[in-house]
Parts: C-alpha cells; sequence; structure tokens
C-alpha cells in the first residue's frame, strides 16, 4: 500500500501540523518522555531488572565488579580460540580493555585496604 504525501511547496496554506496533527502527538509523547524526569521517586520499570542495593558498600561493589570482569575476560578469551581474522582482533580486544578495567578495579581494592604486608602510601 502506497502512502500519498501532500506536496507542501504545491500549496503555500499547507501545514503539516493540522494535517497529520503532529503537534497534538508532539506533545503527548513530550509530556511522556518528561514524566520520570520529574518524577524521580517513582524509578522506571526497567530499572528494576537491574539495580545496586542503595546500602552496598564500595569494597562489595568493587569485588563484584572484579569477578564479572574476570569472568568477561575468560569469555572472550575462550571466544578468541573459535575466531580467525578481523573477529578475533575485535574479540581480543575486549578481552584486553576487561583485563584492564579488572586491573584499575583490583587497584581501587587495593587503595581502600591495602594487602598486608605492602606499605600504605
Amino acid at each position: 500500500m502506497k502512502k500519498t504525501v501532500p506536496n507542501a511547496a504545491a500549496n503555500p496554506n499547507f501545514s503539516l501540523d493540522s494535517t497529520v496533527g503532529l503537534s497534538a502527538t508532539t506533545k503527548v509523547a513530550e509530556q511522556l518522555v518528561s514524566v520520570p524526569l520529574r518524577n524521580s521517586a517513582r524509578p522506571e520499570p526497567a530499572s528494576h531488572f537491574f539495580a545496586v542495593v542503595p546500602d552496598v558498600d564500595t569494597e562489595s561493589m568493587l569485588c563484584h565488579a572484579s569477578e564479572t570482569l574476570a569472568s568477561l575476560s575468560v569469555m572472550a578469551t575462550d571466544l578468541a580460540r573459535e575466531l580467525e581474522g578481523p573477529r578475533r582482533h575485535v574479540i581480543l580486544a575486549i578481552q584486553q580493555l576487561s583485563a584492564l578495567s579488572e586491573l584499575l578495579v583490583n587497584r581501587a581494592l587495593d587503595n581502600l585496604h591495602p594487602p598486608v604486608g605492602l606499605p600504605e602510601k
């Protein structure tokens, strides 16, 4: 089915807003989009899928992040063994980024609680 769109150049009195009703639609869409911004006490339904408990301490979050990054690194390495060429290079880059991020998180953990036997800075 082909839709004919009025030619705005042929009709000087043509108004897209009045023909399609975009101004009303735009106002409704704007209200729907801005509602969550105005009501921060009510989280978005999608945010219930993945959430961090508000009272979790920094050390616990960093530990979980480190373990997650270590798992990502292992999965990427396993996948890289099955690939060749440019795809392999991409997954190895992802593995290197995850390993680097794991190192940064572990350093942050060390800064919070230096390992026993190492001098504090």
